[in-house]
């Protein structure tokens, strides 16, 4: 497939990288209201519009700040262009509605960068608990204590807001690990939670806890938090009838489940210095997200985070935030 890239901040870097690592993908240029063609390290040329890029493309991979992605979208779609989102979907429901309904009136394939959900072991995890091998669960308690310094937040005049960020930590940190906590679980039914900004001059919150109650009557907790240094790696730690287990940066750090062996994988992912830095330095799983989406393309079946189902993280952020609201 061959590829546009629109947005040229620091992911669209790992997106190349994944795209050069995969045979019989083709990257022919960015679009890019601040670059123009040839100025850029890759020697490919940038476009200021979709509309105005003059060579055959399949796709775009949209990496535009959170709040824009709704408008990349739906141009693409319109050009009959399938479309992967970095996450998240986007930061408001009437945005990702109409992200939906563009690719389904176009009949175009929408999904989203979750690429926790690539890793053999949250895949394992994930098989073992839609089969219901862990009889009732208890509870899932999700630790996302990372870090960021203020020159991060000071770097883009939107980040930590709520118009492009679309909020703090919960939507632009944590999403990944609230999206393998939703793949995982379901959506809540219940939701109360603290925020607060601690650490940070930033619009939004740079701290948080929230309690979920589900209707099996599990309870679940996150917190999440980018004043916490030097970052540690997410945690998850689940209780069940058969016993407990603990994913550690999405690998089984512990098992302890009745009748069932360890499915860890033999081969842990690269390290992972997303708790501490935003940029990303591993990109096999940004690969496999690639590969997941041309296979949903050309076999015309779902992706593994396709629209639909990745906008229930924002859907729940936003629920968070709501239950802030109305405390204050």
């Amino acid at each position: 497939m061959k590829y546009v890239i629109i947005g040229t901040g620091n992911i669209s870097k790992t997106y190349i990288s994944a795209l050069q690592s995969m045979p019989a993908t083709e990257l022919i240029g960015f679009i890019s209201r601040s670059k123009t063609s040839g100025d850029n390290a890759y020697h490919l040329p940038c476009w200021p519009t979709l509309a105005e890029v003059d060579r055959p493309f399949d796709a775009v991979i949209i990496t535009t700040p959170n709040g824009l992605h709704h408008q990349s979208a739906i141009d693409a779609a319109r050009l009959g262009k399938h479309v992967l989102v970095e996450k998240p979907l986007d930061i408001t429901q009437t945005a990702m509605d109409s992200m939906i309904d563009a690719a389904a009136r176009h009949n175009i394939t929408l999904a989203v960068s979750y690429q926790r959900r690539t890793n053999p072991d949250n895949m394992a995890v994930k098989a073992l608990v839609d089969s219901g091998a862990f009889g009732r669960i208890y509870s899932a308690d999700l630790s996302c204590r990372f870090w960021r310094d203020q020159q991060y937040y000071d770097s883009a005049d939107y980040r930590g807001g709520y118009a492009l960020d679309g909020g703090g930590v919960f939507m632009q940190q944590a999403c990944h690990n609230i999206d393998n906590y939703i793949w995982l679980f379901g959506m809540p039914t219940r939701v109360q939670g603290e925020l607060d900004t601690f650490a940070h001059k930033m619009e939004a919150e740079d701290h948080g806890a929230v309690v979920l109650r589900y209707d099996n009557g599990m309870i679940g907790t996150i917190v999440a938090s980018t004043c916490a240094p030097p970052g540690y790696p997410p945690r998850l730690e689940v209780s069940c009838e058969k016993g407990t287990f603990t994913l550690l940066n999405d690998c089984i750090s512990d098992w302890h489940i009745e009748g069932i062996d360890n499915p860890a994988s033999p081969v842990p992912p690269a390290e992972d210095p997303g708790a501490s830095s935003p940029t990303v330095t591993d990109f096999s799983r940004h690969a496999a997200v690639l590969a997941d989406f041309e296979r949903a393309v050309s076999q015309g079946t779902a992706p593994l985070a396709e629209g639909k189902d990745a906008r229930r993280t924002t859907d729940l952020v936003l629920q968070i935030y709501r239950c802030q609201e109305r405390k204050n």
